[in-house]
């Protein structure tokens, strides 16, 4: 049976990617939701949030969280390595192309990196998905540096939560070594991630006006972490699925 308490710290998350084949996003959708969810959370992880990509029909974004490296290992080995797995596995795979775009991730600021979750709440099967907007913004910065980092920890974080709703998640890479190595990941990165839930597009849009025509994020705080970052920063429009527990 599902805990009806609070999830405690979650130290290692990860950011999945996946591109699937033309049309089949849906079809996979159906199966995690009916399949993958309790089955993952009984093994020491927690499946935290699964998203439509709206810039992409063929793109399905997931978070799943883990209390430290350790878990991630023996929670993964028995997921994988067991009968759920081992039986709707195959067809999970066959809507995919690619599933190796993943970001291991750790908290920005030293907290827990995800706001409380309830695996009691999760939404039953069939749920219909929430009319919400999910946002998330992924920076990279050069391997090792950390200014970029620490402007948007302790300069566009608290703009972003005095302005508007506050993030759910505000993350960054885990350096940890990948001990599951069945599960590629991204290497040499050095990213932050912040992740926000609002009623609509039009909130998320307003509330992004609102932050970049604080002076402070004007004149300071954007520009430095553009002098900072490698690439352009890239936004995930993202709608939950029915049984999200982050929506």
């Amino acid at each position: 049976m599902p805990s009806t308490a609070p999830v405690g710290h979650l130290a290692v998350i990860e950011l999945r990617q996946y591109t699937l084949r033309p049309g089949r996003r849906d079809e996979l959708i159906e199966l995690f939701d009916r399949e993958f969810l309790e089955t993952q959370d009984e093994t020491g992880m927690l499946v935290l949030g699964q998203f439509r990509d709206l810039d992409d029909p063929d793109r399905f974004v997931w978070l799943r969280g883990f209390r430290d490296m350790a878990v991630r290992h023996d929670a993964l080995t028995a997921f994988y390595g067991g009968p759920v797995w081992a039986k709707h596995g195959p067809q999970a795979n066959a809507t995919m192309i690619d599933s190796d775009d993943v970001l291991l991730l750790r908290s920005l600021s030293g907290a827990s990196g995800i706001t409380t979750v309830v695996p009691s709440r999760r939404p039953p099967v069939g749920a219909p998905a929430p009319e919400r907007f999910v946002s998330a913004t992924l920076w990279s910065f050069p391997p090792g540096r950390q200014d970029g980092i620490a402007l948007i920890r302790d300069g566009l974080l608290p703009v972003l939560h005095r302005t508007g709703p506050a993030p759910f998640a505000a993350l960054t890479t885990e350096t940890a070594h990948n001990t599951f190595a069945r599960l590629p990941i991204r290497t040499g990165e050095n990213v932050a991630a912040v992740f926000t839930s609002y009623p609509d597009e039009r909130a998320y849009r307003q509330h992004l006006a609102q932050v970049r025509a604080d002076p402070l994020v004007r004149d300071e705080i954007l520009p430095g972490i553009e002098r900072e970052q490698t690439a352009a920063p890239r936004t995930l429009r993202l709608a939950p699925a029915g049984r999200s527990l982050l929506c």
